[in-house]
């Protein structure tokens, strides 16, 4: 939620947009030419990236209505703005990943119990190399705009696109193993390999959404900082149940500032804003809601570590 290069909100809201534009754009180009390759080879594996790009198709599409969402400003009915449409596309992205991965190994299974040769390997070979070269070039764009904007969605877009370099690598492979040695169970294996990464990439992007949606508290070291800060004030005494959550790139910092209980209610409330002010260029994304207390007095407040 902090740090990271200064960019407006408008155009860390451009970049996003971008960024789900691009993964559309460049997944329906991969779809129509790994179609044309797995046609003339026949590959399994290969049949597994066309598969993989067709959701991630889907996948980048429901990251665009996503994002388009969350980036809606707040409003009489959602007074914390939308931004819990992000993990929510984390979410059915990593089911659609998931269910890549199980297609892939019914159909590996398959070809375990009938092994079949690959023909035109170079055509595939060929076809792999561009995709590597599109996908890592959206890659590279999806990582700047999450160092610039911290967006979950565009983050759990770009790790499956992560994935499908190391894909496509295998396929390459597999492909020159079949062709070259005469090794026909490498399709089927590589295959197998595939899906087991993809799965497992679907479990990481589920999680880390699951954490935005449950109000997972914001990294100790960020928690500490905040504390830091809040305490450096001549007029703090102490700080309190701190509480944190992000939704989407927006963050919420909620705390209670412990004074001396003989200061004026005026007095207090200009710590507090000095204080706020201070978190605020601190976490320039975050909403900050402070209470003052005064210091020594006994109240029932849950303990958290």
């Amino acid at each position: 939620m902090a740090g990271g290069d200064v960019v407006s909100m408008n155009g860390k809201d451009a970049l996003k947009r971008w960024a789900t534009y691009a993964a559309v754009a460049t997944a329906l180009t991969l779809i129509v030419i790994k179609l044309g390759a797995w046609v003339a080879t026949g590959s399994i594996a290969l049949l597994s990236t066309l598969i993989d790009s067709v959701l991630d198709t889907g996948a980048s599409l429901v990251n665009l209505v996503a994002v388009r969402q969350a980036l809606q400003p707040a409003d009489r009915d959602h007074r914390f703005g939308h931004g819990k449409a992000e993990p929510l596309a984390g979410l059915a992205q990593s089911a659609f990943v998931a269910g890549s991965g199980l297609f892939l190994v019914i159909e590996a299974a398959g070809r375990f119990a009938d092994p079949q040769p690959v023909t035109r390997p170079l055509v595939g070979i060929l076809v792999m190399g561009i995709s590597i070269i599109l996908t890592l070039a959206l890659v590279s764009f999806q990582k700047y705009v999450v160092r610039k904007t911290q967006s979950v969605a565009v983050n759990a877009d770009s790790l499956h696109y992560t994935g499908d370099v190391l894909i496509n690598l295998s396929v390459i492979a597999s492909l020159l193993l079949s062709s070259q040695v005469g090794f026909s169970l490498a399709d089927p294996l590589f295959a197998i390999a595939i899906a087991l990464y993809l799965l497992w990439n679907a479990l990481g992007i589920a999680r880390s959404s699951m954490d935005l949606l449950m109000d997972h508290e914001l990294p100790q070291a960020e928690r500490d900082r905040i504390k830091q800060i809040a305490r450096l004030h001549p007029g703090v005494m102490n700080v309190h149940d701190l509480r944190t959550r992000s939704s989407g790139t927006q963050g919420f910092i909620q705390l209670h500032l412990e004074m001396d209980g003989q200061l004026p209610l005026t007095q207090a409330h200009t710590i507090a804003d000095a204080v706020e002010l201070k978190l605020r260029e601190a976490f320039p994304e975050a909403d900050v809601i402070i209470h003052q207390d005064p210091a020594g007095l006994t109240e029932q407040h849950p303990v958290f570590k």
